[in-house]
């Protein structure tokens, strides 16, 4: 489907209670774990894709924010760590996939704290 402006994806909610438990368990982590490097990876994928998909809807919420207001620096700041974190490859260890799930905690800290974007309901004609 072409959707530039990513007007689809806005409109569905993300299924957080899964990610949410996955950060939760991985952060948990401590020590050797017995995962192999390609569950880790795995793992990774998971939480790179779950932290673009909340790192969208973060901007779309910021973007509906005053430019000088507090929330938006720190969306705005959020936003340019998680693409610095994105554009790292991804490696079979505890210690990548630890720091995957820190994005996303923190990319839902901001994603909750910014305003949800107004609904545009489409006149009849």
């Amino acid at each position: 489907m072409y959707d530039p402006d990513g007007l689809i994806e806005a409109g569905l909610p993300l299924d957080r209670e899964p990610y949410e438990c996955l950060v939760t368990a991985v952060l948990a982590w401590t020590g050797e774990d017995t995962l192999t490097a390609r569950d880790l990876e795995q793992i990774a994928l998971q939480l790179t894709g779950q932290a673009r998909a909340v790192a969208s809807d973060v901007c779309r919420r910021a973007d509906q924010l005053p430019k000088d207001s507090g929330p938006k620096a720190l969306a705005d700041v959020v936003l340019r760590k998680a693409e610095g974190r994105l554009s790292t490859t991804i490696e079979g260890t505890v210690r990548c996939v630890q720091n995957r799930a820190r994005l996303v905690r923190a990319l839902y800290e901001r994603l909750d704290a910014a305003p949800a974007p107004e609904r545009v309901v489409p006149s009849g004609g």
